[in-house]
């Protein structure tokens, strides 16, 4: 009896190692064909610029563009921080302001329909049309900038809230109706936690658009020296023909972004990751 007591515990208690080795096992298998396809591709761009003899300042090998990220670290770092707080700043305002617009637009119909079709033709109007204009008012440098960087982001954090705050279950309000609810009540402990998801999908999208506002922003209104970022960082390399600093200071802002949408999904996992079908799948 103690023995078969004894073998059921040493089965049950190699099932999570077991298991634990298989997840491990099965990210490997995962994470291995990008890696893979990676380094075929690199390698590829290096050989073939090589055999081909490209100029580097046609094409610059992969090699040529890590020793041009290595000799300018000083600068690439500063232009990288410049842009992190420039992007940072235009993101943060424009999560406040999108939720803060679609809040009061899902509070009233007729606010909706008064402000939602501007905010339509805001989105429509080219940042570059309106940069000069942002410029003239606020002069350059990091107003214009952080500005610019709201109004690219801004809108998917309207469009994305108001339509998780108007798809709230229909028998939930209902059954706040019957309890007498406030309508403060009712946006706050209802409509709000079930936009959760839609609030979400605003954040990845309007992330990885304020790198890119943020970019632009210094093309346009961007001032240069020490306080240059990865946009005047280009627009210098650009006219100097430094192509393989060109292509390090484009990586970098591609990284940036990654780095940004990784950190709001890890947001997302932690928000939506107890209840929400979208997470809870994602952990199977």
């Amino acid at each position: 009896m103690n023995s078969n007591v004894e073998t059921t515990s040493i089965r049950t208690s190699g099932q999570p190692k077991a298991k634990s080795m298989s997840k491990g096992k099965s990210k490997l298998i995962s994470v291995l064909p990008p890696l893979a396809a990676f380094i075929i591709f690199v390698g590829g761009w290096e050989l073939l610029v090589r055999l081909l003899q490209i100029p580097h300042y046609l094409l610059p090998t992969p090699t040529a563009i890590v020793t041009a990220a290595v000799e300018n670290a000083a600068n690439l770092t500063t232009a990288v921080s410049v842009t992190i707080l420039e992007a940072v700043i235009g993101f943060t305002l424009s999560v406040i302001g999108g939720v803060a617009a679609a809040i009061l637009m899902a509070s009233s119909k007729w606010v909706e329909k008064s402000l939602y079709p501007y905010a339509v033709i805001l989105q429509t109007i080219p940042v570059v049309a309106i940069a000069p204009i942002i410029v003239i008012w606020f002069g350059s440098g990091m107003n214009s900038i952080v500005i610019i960087t709201f109004l690219i982001g801004f809108f998917p954090m309207l469009s994305n809230t108001l339509i998780g705050l108007n798809a709230t279950d229909k028998d939930m309000l209902n059954l706040m109706k019957l309890y007498k609810a406030s309508k403060m009540k009712v946006m706050w402990r209802v409509r709000v936690p079930y936009a959760l998801p839609y609030i979400t999908a605003g954040l990845k999208i309007s992330c990885t658009l304020a790198v890119i506002g943020a970019i632009v922003g210094e093309y346009i209104a961007g001032i240069g020296g020490g306080s240059g970022g990865i946009g005047y960082a280009i627009t210098v390399s650009a006219a100097r023909m430094e192509t393989a600093y060109l292509f390090a200071c484009g990586i970098a802002a591609s990284l940036l972004g990654i780095v940004f949408f990784l950190l709001i999904n890890m947001f997302s996992k932690w928000v939506l990751g107890s209840w929400h079908e979208s997470e809870l799948n994602n952990k199977d």
